[in-house]
């Protein structure tokens, strides 16, 4: 596991997540800094999205410790967890669709803590623009890619340090999802650190310096997205040439 477990702000260790009776993850540990970009990268099915969910315990799981800014959430339910600063978007877009976007911003609305500057509508929409032009429209007439926006700017109302996006590209045309890359890294540019699981590579290096690749439940890879990309150029050019 790299980065130094003494400034993370997110410390994951020997995690386990269950459906029922079956095992999908196994022994998961990694740490995130502050402000730091960490994606989460494997195939469909590989235990991407339940990492996030075991994390937020929102699945049946056991760890031998998850920290998160000093405190030891290991076994805390969700709401909990949520209102010490650690925010998640799901992949399912769980916005309001019969209120404006500027009433579900405020439906998302979190004291900040440590006396922090607090995230505001005004402050959102200079990093998504697209919803500015938008806040007195339904959540219910926006495009897909405009209703992902819409959540991850609800999340940061809740003032979080950690941000875990679980696949925001899904399904998004190209354009869409070049304006999420660039509001995610302003996002990062403010402090905040983001988990994005995410299978689409080229999506995830514009956003994060290091990779973890999950290969059925267990974490195979931990280092710059950069080598990996590399690594997995290299097999492409190998098994086409077979």
């Amino acid at each position: 596991m790299t980065g130094a477990a003494d400034v993370a702000i997110l410390e994951v260790r020997g995690l386990d997540a269950f459906y029922g009776p079956a095992r999908v993850l196994f022994d998961v540990s990694f740490a995130i800094a502050r402000g730091e970009a960490v994606a989460l990268v494997g195939r469909n099915g590989a235990g991407k999205s339940t990492t996030l969910k075991a994390i937020m315990a929102l699945v049946e799981h056991r760890a031998q410790k998850v920290v998160f800014a000093g405190h030891d959430i290991t076994g805390l339910p969700t709401h909990r967890i949520a209102r010490l600063g650690l925010g998640y978007v799901p992949e399912e877009r769980r916005i309001f669709t019969d209120l404006t976007v500027a009433e579900n911003l405020e439906v998302g609305r979190l004291a900040p803590r440590d006396g922090r500057e607090a995230w505001t509508a005004e402050r959102l929409y200079e990093i998504f623009p697209n919803l500015a032009e938008m806040a007195g429209r339904s959540a219910g007439r926006m495009s897909g890619g405009e209703q992902q926006m819409l959540s991850i700017a609800r999340t940061l109302m809740g003032n979080p340090d950690v941000v875990l996006l679980d696949e925001p590209s899904e399904g998004l045309s190209p354009l869409i999802v070049e304006q999420m890359a660039q509001a995610i890294v302003r996002m990062k540019q403010q402090g905040i650190a983001v988990v994005l699981s995410e299978q689409n590579l080229t999506f995830a290096a514009e956003i994060a310096e290091r990779a973890l690749l999950m290969e059925t439940g267990s974490l195979t890879f931990d280092g710059p997205i950069s080598e990996l990309i590399r690594r997995q150029r290299v097999e492409d050019a190998a098994s086409g040439g077979r």
